[in-house]
């Protein structure tokens, strides 16, 4: 388990905190890097905002040195299961890209990310992006990471002074299973974090969306208890 006091001196990252699991251990592992953490999390008005008081929680456990939570109405777009009225699959993972996926959003998340960090005077970005045990997101995987960090470089003033942004994605590679256990060698709480994309009434939640399905499968391969209160099975 970590200590998660805060020293002043330790140099300042923006953390992605979506209040998902993912996000969690990504946070969780910032501060253990030595990381004063800037939690950034976007209320996007997406149909799981129970994830909201997922990252509050969070952020008060990691002990953030600061947790913005940022309006950014993206059902005006629309375009996806999470912000339209459009169902969110229960069958099972698919082949291409679902209706889950949300337009663009890490980009536009690490981008805000990135301009408060600038703001800050930081140049380290935490995002918990997986490219292994996830629903397909063309915004998770390794090229987009290191695309966006180029793009950082040339986009920003830090950037035009030689300095460098360093986009941090530390689960890339990890299994939901190993996702699962680092949460636990972190001292984490998994029922803190929140993962199902469609809650049932009474704050359960639904057990078969992709996201569910995933987490389910990681905490049984890992043999850790999950936390989380279900209202369907598997």
């Amino acid at each position: 388990m970590i200590d998660f006091a805060n020293a002043d001196d330790a140099p300042l990252a923006v953390v992605l905190l979506s209040g998902g699991l993912d996000s969690m251990v990504c946070a969780g592992l910032a501060r253990e890097r030595g990381f004063r953490v800037a939690a950034l999390t976007i209320d996007y008005n997406q149909r799981h905002r129970i994830e909201l008081e997922a990252a509050k929680r969070i952020a008060q456990t990691i002990g953030a040195a600061s947790h913005v939570i940022l309006p950014l109405d993206l059902r005006l777009f629309g375009g996806s299961a999470l912000t339209a009225a459009i169902d969110v699959p229960k069958d099972g993972l698919g082949e291409g890209i679902p209706v889950t996926y949300v337009p663009a959003r890490n980009l536009v998340f690490l981008s805000l990310a990135l301009a408060w960090a600038e703001a800050a005077g930081s140049s380290d970005l935490f995002i918990g992006v997986n490219a292994l045990d996830y629903s397909g997101y063309p915004d998770c995987r390794p090229e987009f990471v290191s695309g966006f960090e180029s793009l950082a470089r040339v986009a920003t003033k830090i950037g035009s002074e030689g300095g460098k942004v360093r986009v941090h994605a530390p689960l890339q590679h990890l299994k939901k299973s190993e996702i699962a256990r680092e949460a636990a060698r972190l001292g984490l709480d998994p029922g803190a974090s929140w993962s199902c994309y469609d809650p049932l009434p009474g704050g359960l939640a639904c057990g078969v969306c992709d996201s569910c399905r995933l987490r389910r499968a990681g905490f049984d391969e890992a043999g850790i208890e999950d936390g989380t209160q279900y209202g369907a099975p598997s």
